[in-house]
């Protein structure tokens, strides 16, 4: 029995399993190995790390996990997880069994990209979602954003009006008519910002970076970069298998201390806030391990 099990191998787990190997706490980090920004080649925003390639932090952070003997890596997928009288159970994919008396989700989320010819080819090579990550590279430069159907509209305008802070040219992509209503338009307008209601046909690019968009009629539209709302949140399934409440946006709510409605059950990273960046999901892996060393000092000292 470990004192924690963690599922999950990005910068939130990996935070979390340092600060409880330094509790010397009995820990086992579980990970699948598919992070979600193993496209893009470098991380931003990560104070002492700006600009390094987001796998050199994840190798050093198991590096650095070594040193603690009472943390142990397994690599692999986790297929179940349940609640048990005593903690939690989890089954991985080569049925290897793992129990702990709690556990910490630190599984991201999946990005479900929109289903146009060039979207996947480009993405995190000039096609992106966060311009907080990626909009500074590409300040100044002519940058379109994607927004189809009625939400996504209206999310790709606060996009656009959020990427004023790094450009001035800016256009909307509705990819078929536009149903913003006439403020949402002029508001548009008044920041220079174009709508393009035609249909898009496909990205395109130039030695395999995002160059154009190009348009059912056979037009283009140059850019330097696209950006593109994501839908709602694609949380790992073992989050609905525990029973944690979910949000609107398909977010698990949590407490200040990343605790769940599931006792025992704390989710860190991107599957827990808006903000998703990886310094934010390294801090709340580590008040997330903050929290449940506290619990088990508790729970030891009755």
């Amino acid at each position: 029995m470990r004192d924690v099990i963690i599922v999950g191998g990005g910068p939130a787990g990996l935070s979390a399993a340092l600060i409880l190997g330094r509790c010397r706490r009995r820990v086992l980090l579980i990970d699948a190995g598919h992070p979600r920004n193993a496209v893009t080649p470098r991380m931003h925003g990560f104070l002492g790390r700006d600009g390094r390639a987001p796998g050199d932090l994840r190798a050093e952070g198991r590096r650095e996990l070594a040193a603690y003997d009472t943390v142990e890596v397994w690599d692999g997928r986790v297929v179940d997880a349940v609640r048990a009288p005593d903690g939690f159970q989890v089954v991985m994919d080569d049925q290897r069994r793992a129990r702990g008396r709690r556990m910490i989700l630190a599984t991201g989320l999946r990005t479900d990209l929109p289903a146009i010819e060039g979207f996947s080819e480009y993405w995190g090579h000039g096609v992106h979602h966060c311009p907080y990550c990626d909009g500074y590279e590409n300040r100044d430069r002519p940058l379109a954003v994607y927004g189809a159907g009625e939400a996504g509209q209206k999310a790709g305008m606060g996009l656009a009006l959020e990427l004023t802070a790094w450009s001035r040219d800016l256009t909307l992509c509705t990819d078929g008519p536009c149903d913003l209503g006439e403020p949402e338009r002029e508001r548009l307008a008044r920041q220079g910002i174009r709508i393009e209601e035609r249909t898009v046909a496909r990205l395109e690019g130039e030695d395999g970076r995002f160059a154009r968009v190009r348009l059912r009629d056979g037009d283009a539209l140059e850019c330097g970069a696209l950006f593109f709302t994501t839908g709602p949140c694609i949380p790992s399934r073992l989050v609905e298998r525990l029973g944690c409440d979910l949000s609107r946006k398909g977010t698990v709510p949590t407490g200040d201390y990343e605790e769940t409605n599931v006792p025992g059950l704390y989710v860190a990273g991107d599957a827990s806030r808006r903000v998703q960046l990886a310094i934010v999901a390294a801090a709340e892996g580590a008040m997330a391990a903050f929290a449940v060393n506290t619990e088990l000092l508790r729970e030891d000292t009755r």
